[in-house]
């Protein structure tokens, strides 16, 4: 039996230009931290043609970009002239998290007149965040929780906050000696960023005593798994503590189980208006 010969294919050999500055080959440079400072300048020297045509190619995709970013701007629908009111940042609530309970909000408004800050901290407890107001921020579409429970709308969220007020706290905050109260005031607030996300920031976190700032810094970035930053405040001797992302609520919780800080020296910022707590 004669074997058949076997063919050999050869493949051409190719020279692979490397970046000198960050070792990556020209067209992965703009990814690197150095491509503006060390990779561009290079390249523009040694190999001006390879250079320029890289150059044309960036300079298409972004075009390209800027017609795809162009284009969903005329999508987007309209900011509104004014931020939201209670009735419809209630109707907003609802409609995301129980959408056939949104017929009930006339009758919420009227009972819990007054007490609106309440019953949204409630609800939040319970449901999640409030949805973003467009005013704001742009909206961001969040995904819908499943509630398995079929509870009374406004009765059982103001229910668990009444039982709430009621219970004792103990622990760091069992420690503070009297008169803290009077001395420390912090005040937790949700500031818009960049009309997409929002930051908490919390005010107030020096006057509290045998408190390090840098601490509580790092309990809220371990806690939320977000950064977290200390920074002068607007004020002279005022320090601000910024978290990453929308966390008002259970910081302030947070201030008063962890840090000791009684629950009547912590306030929020309700879009300007500061209300305590409790």
């Amino acid at each position: 039996m004669t074997e058949s010969p076997t063919s050999t294919v050869l493949l051409e050999s190719r020279e692979v230009l490397y970046c000198k500055k960050c070792g990556m080959p020209p067209e992965y440079c703009e990814y690197g931290p150095d491509f503006e400072t060390h990779c561009s300048p290079w390249l523009k020297k040694h190999h001006p043609v390879l250079f320029e045509h890289l150059k044309e190619l960036r300079g298409a995709t972004s075009a390209s970009a800027s017609g795809d970013k162009a284009e969903a701007a005329e999508e987007k629908p309209a900011k509104p002239d004014r931020a939201r009111n209670i009735e419809e940042r209630l109707v907003a609530f609802y409609e995301k998290y129980q959408p056939e309970k949104v017929s009930d909000v006339p009758g919420l408004l009227e009972k819990y007149a007054g007490k609106e800050d309440k019953l949204f901290f409630a609800l939040t407890k319970k449901y999640g965040p409030e949805p973003d107001d467009p005013f704001y921020a742009d909206s961001e579409s969040d995904s819908d929780e499943d509630d398995d429970e079929d509870n009374n709308v406004g009765e059982e969220e103001m229910g668990d906050l009444a039982i709430t007020d009621k219970k004792k706290r103990r622990g760091a905050g069992a420690k503070k000696k009297k008169g803290d109260e009077a001395v420390c005031r912090v005040v937790v607030q949700k500031r818009a960023q960049n009309k997409r996300r929002f930051l908490t920031v919390v005010m107030g976190m020096e006057t509290v005593r045998d408190v390090k700032l840098k601490d509580v810094s790092k309990a809220f970035s371990k806690k939320f798994a977000g950064s977290s930053s200390v920074k002068d405040g607007a004020k002279p001797n005022e320090k601000e503590i910024i978290i990453q992302g929308d966390h008002m609520y259970d910081v302030a919780e947070m201030i008063v189980d962890k840090f000791g800080v009684p629950d009547t020296a912590v306030f929020l910022d309700m879009d300007g208006d500061v209300v305590p707590l409790r």
